[in-house]
């Protein structure tokens, strides 16, 4: 048997070890004219990887992970976080056994671990089997003072070869890394751009950036430019390998958070869960085409979509970064940015800068376009008493369940439909686990109606500041399509 053949062989065995369900039929078995729709099945495996947290001495974190129960997924399964290989080195440069932070025990529960001080390290999590599908992981950290003090928070990242963020800064006072972390076992290469309101910023040294294998690396935005740029758009893109990149922007006055990748580049884009108490709302962003952009500026309100006075649309330029201050647009309401071309779909990304309190009492989270919830979304990690959910529909009208788990040391799920009408954002009350003991995590599913898109936003105040982080809920990619497969023995004889 030659090369050739042993691969084709390998090959159809591998396929069908992925899919796991994948039915294989001979030629004359399958009939063309009826061919079968793909099925979905659950996820078998998945990556997240969370960002070292803070370097301050006054910072502690909490790792929250949850899985949803999935049909279909049988009984085995294993999860855990744990710091990458690289960071987790003696003395003498020679590896440490890597205990982890967390392992969850069962879907369905929230399990929790925490660190505290600025050496904490970039951690990396598998989870296979039955804790795969959907599986989230919330890092959120709490910084008593100093630059970037509140509260921080990131639902951990799957790796991927390019992201978008508009909002970063290096303004004076921002101080923004971007914090790359490399999963695999070969280094990746990564390249890093700037975007002003002047277009590119030529700089070499963004240029072939290496992460090393199972590690993490925070590139200070400062270092990548001579000029302060009070709103930044980053390209990551990947040469080879792939990442985890997340910005961490921090203010020496108005706190900071984690801003996450903004969705890939579309025509239209919303932004879900501005607070009702927000003191100011910036909008920033960007489109990668070589055509203007010009965007109809709405915001899905409780009672339907109304067009902000004074901002009633946004142009773009070509390859430059556009920034908007929307003030105190949802006055005392639950809100949601709706971004629309006025006449010509041009591709673009976009994100919220937003800022409650006022004085020396402010705190910043950032909300970035985001995909809707096309079947499943989970954010870990909630509280008895700061935690607001909001869900938006800005098209059709939208049925959606949300379930509350058991608490991470103990209580029975809950469970709540809502109706959102079309063109509207609520903040909904939530389902109120009995018996809850520790944070819980929150299940948001379409059921039927038009697309949906949600942000949860956690808040714990402190010695009078509003300290917050805002994370979007895209669908959690549980489910994957798969094709009805074939044996062709054909292939073996070519």
């Amino acid at each position: 048997m030659n090369r050739t053949t042993i691969s084709l062989i390998a090959g159809t065995t591998a396929l069908a070890a992925v899919t796991g369900f994948a039915s294989l039929s001979t030629p004359e078995a399958a009939d063309a004219g009826t061919a079968k729709a793909a099925a979905q099945l659950p996820v078998e495996r998945t990556s997240l990887l969370c960002p070292a947290p803070s370097t301050s001495d006054l910072a502690d974190t909490t790792y929250t992970s949850f899985t949803p129960v999935t049909e279909g997924t049988g009984s085995d399964g294993k999860a855990e976080l744990a710091a990458t290989t690289e960071s987790a080195t003696g003395a003498k440069g020679k590896p440490k056994a890597v205990k982890p932070v967390l392992t969850p025990k069962e879907p369905g529960k929230p399990v929790t671990g925490d660190t505290s001080g600025g050496d904490t390290p970039a951690f990396v999590g598998t989870a296979e089997g039955r804790f795969a599908p959907g599986w989230a992981v919330q890092e959120t950290t709490e910084v008593a003072a100093g630059t970037g003090r509140g509260l921080l928070g990131i639902n951990c990242t799957v790796p991927d070869t390019e992201f978008w963020f508009p909002g970063a800064s290096t303004a004076a006072g921002r101080t923004d890394y971007v914090h790359l972390t490399n999963p695999d076992d070969s280094a990746a290469v990564v390249d890093i751009e700037l975007y002003g309101k002047d277009g590119s910023i030529k700089s070499d040294v963004g240029e072939g950036i290496t992460v090393p294998p199972n590690g993490s690396e925070p590139i200070l935005l400062s270092t990548l430019t001579d000029a302060p740029q009070a709103d930044l758009t980053v390209h990551v893109s990947v040469r080879s390998g792939r990442v985890g990149a997340a910005v961490q922007a921090l203010d020496a006055k108005t706190g900071g958070d984690w801003l996450t990748a903004s969705t890939e580049p579309a025509g239209s884009l919303v932004l879900p869960g501005i607070p009702k108490d927000a003191t100011s709302v910036r909008l920033i962003a960007f489109t990668p085409s070589e055509s203007d952009a010009d965007l109809k500026v709405r915001l899905a309100s409780p009672n339907g979509l109304i067009t902000p006075a004074g901002n009633e649309t946004l142009h773009i330029k070509a390859g430059m970064t556009a920034a908007v201050d929307l003030g105190d647009v949802t006055r005392g309401e639950a809100g949601s940015l709706v971004l629309t071309p006025t006449d010509t779909s041009v591709p673009f990304v976009a994100a919220l800068k937003v800022v409650r309190g006022k004085g020396a009492n402010q705190e910043t989270a950032f909300i970035p376009a985001t995909g809707p919830v096309s079947a499943r979304a989970t954010a870990a990690a909630n509280t008895a008493k700061g935690t607001t959910l909001s869900l938006t529909a800005p098209g059709s009208a939208a049925q959606v369940k949300v379930t509350a788990s058991a608490g991470t040391e103990g209580g029975t799920a809950a469970t709540k439909t809502y109706t959102i009408k079309g063109g509207t954002t609520q903040d909904v009350e939530l389902p109120v686990p009995a018996g809850l003991k520790g944070t819980y995590a929150l299940t948001v599913e379409r059921v039927s109606g038009g697309a949906v898109y949600a942000s949860r936003t956690l808040a714990a105040p402190a010695d009078g500041v509003p300290a917050f982080t805002i994370q979007t809920l895209p669908d959690d990619r549980g489910t994957v399509a798969v094709p009805d497969a074939e044996q062709d023995l054909s292939v073996l004889q070519k």
